[in-house]
């Protein structure tokens, strides 16, 4: 009986036990959201004529994102065949490839990333002063990590091809120094969480000049780095930019893998992971997952309060948002330990919490990308007109600036898109679980902390997107 089971018939009972919970949960979850469409769709109405139309409150939408992400956990947890769930995750369509094509496309590509970071210096520095005019902006901002960015997990990491500073770095002299074992990747996730508070505290996205001025910075650390360390050592170890897209493309459905480029379902590079991420990596996929959060936490009304009381008794907000930067990442750190460390008690396995740590978080880049997408795709629609007349004639500024209208009903978009991600991680942290644990029902026990983990990081992202737009505290 190659690759079943022999179980008890207690065991047996318990499954079957199991299931009926399950059914029920998956029952009521599937019903509430119903039930609270129905009730918002008919509120206020008198004898079955609506008489105004009722909005559903924020709690009630925070808590139906919760509840789905809770339901696709209890859906996910009938598929219990290994082998299924792999099949699924490994089945790929092998493109064909052309050497020649691709040569070219990468000189091109690093010519462009080249002549981009060139151009928004220049402009930066010499351009207007107003920020939505300056093609610079436009260019960073909408174009780059707006529009880029989404196009790493939505369709493939084309970073490395058109990384302008690994494009420099690598007709440079290199020292070729070992780097430090000891540091990992720390010193790439404090880089990330400095350039978070870079773009949250400065107006680097609004000053044109103060942007060139970033650009340099980075550009000279970056360079200095890779001269000293090497190339490859300093763009896969310590650039945090690097990091961010490596991370975000291994959603995409296009892969670059060692028998060519492929095509799979999104998300099937993170559920087949063949080892345990070390521990700075964790602390790296974290710091990109809070980070995009506390991007919109300084933008709501509650931030806003809380930073004024905390100034207003001698402390300085620049100190202010930085505890609260390092504090949020602290507590999603905490939330995420704290779920590894759980569900290594409920499998009585041998494998360390450390090892579980590393080996569930792929899970969380979907999070980290919901996040993003809708953090940033309305600030992309709207501003896309402007990028496009900025770059037809860049050399000048627009006379006028063309903006598209994003409609009130949008922000139901950017919801059912964390949720989509939160849904996608379920799936990745139930695969990589059916990797780690044999047979049925441990694989579904080591899931249940991380899916409290998962159902608090939902209702934390919507929750921040359902805010109302507040202007951050002494920025």
């Amino acid at each position: 009986m190659k690759g079943r089971e022999i179980v008890s018939a207690e065991k047996v009972q318990q499954i079957a036990r199991g299931v009926r919970q399950r059914r029920t949960v998956l029952a009521i979850v599937i019903a509430f959201p119903i039930v609270t469409g129905i009730v918002s769709a008919r509120g206020g109405s008198v004898g079955g004529t609506a008489t105004r139309s009722a909005s559903i409150p924020m709690w009630l939408t925070i808590l139906t994102g919760g509840a789905v992400v809770a339901g696709s956990f209890v859906f996910t947890s009938f598929l219990t065949d290994h082998e299924s769930v792999r099949d699924v995750n490994t089945r790929t369509l092998l493109l064909p490839e052309f050497p020649s094509l691709e040569s070219v496309l990468r000189t091109a590509g690093e010519l462009l990333g080249i002549a981009t970071v060139v151009f928004v210096v220049y402009r930066g520095l010499v351009g207007t002063v107003r920020p939505q005019y300056n093609a610079a902006i436009l260019i960073v901002w909408t174009g780059w990590w707006a529009g880029y960015s989404m196009s790493t997990y939505f369709i493939g990491n084309s970073w490395p091809i058109l990384n302008p500073w690994k494009a420099v770095a690598s007709r440079l002299p290199s020292l070729d120094r070992p780097y430090p074992e000891r540091y990992g990747r720390w010193p790439s996730v404090a880089f990330l969480l400095l350039l978070v508070y870079v773009e949250v505290v400065t107006p680097v996205d609004t000053v044109p000049r103060l942007l060139s001025l970033v650009i340099v910075a980075y550009s000279a650390v970056t360079l200095a780095g890779a001269v000293v360390y090497g190339n490859e050592t300093w763009f896969e170890t310590v650039d945090p930019i690097s990091g961010v897209f490596r991370m975000y493309g291994r959603i995409a459905p296009f892969q670059k893998t060692d028998d060519g480029y492929t095509v799979q379902f999104p998300g099937a590079s993170l559920a087949e992971s063949d080892t345990a991420a070390s521990k700075d990596t964790v602390a790296f996929t974290l710091a990109l997952l809070w980070g995009t959060s506390f991007d919109g936490v300084v933008t709501t009304g509650s931030w806003s309060r809380l930073a004024r009381a905390i100034v207003e008794s001698g402390v300085p907000y620049p100190l202010v948002y930085l505890l609260g930067l390092g504090t949020g990442f602290a507590v999603f750190y905490g939330a995420y330990r704290f779920g590894a460390t759980r569900s290594r008690k409920r499998t009585d396995t041998p494998v360390t919490a450390e090892f579980i740590e590393g080996w569930f978080v792929p899970a969380l880049i979907p999070i980290a990308a919901a996040y993003h997408v809708a953090h940033y795709l309305t600030y992309f629609l709207a501003l896309s007109p402007a990028l496009v007349v900025a770059l037809s004639n860049p050399f000048a500024a627009p006379e006028t600036l063309y903006t598209l209208t994003i409609p009130a009903w949008f922000i139901n978009i950017k919801l059912l898109l964390i949720v989509a991600g939160h849904v996608l991680g379920v799936w990745i942290a139930h695969s990589l679980s059916l990797s780690l644990f044999p047979g049925s029902l441990k694989p579904i026990r080591s899931q249940y902390p991380f899916i409290v983990v998962m159902v608090l990081y939902t209702m934390t992202g919507l929750w921040i997107i359902a805010q109302p737009y507040v202007r951050p505290a002494y920025l």
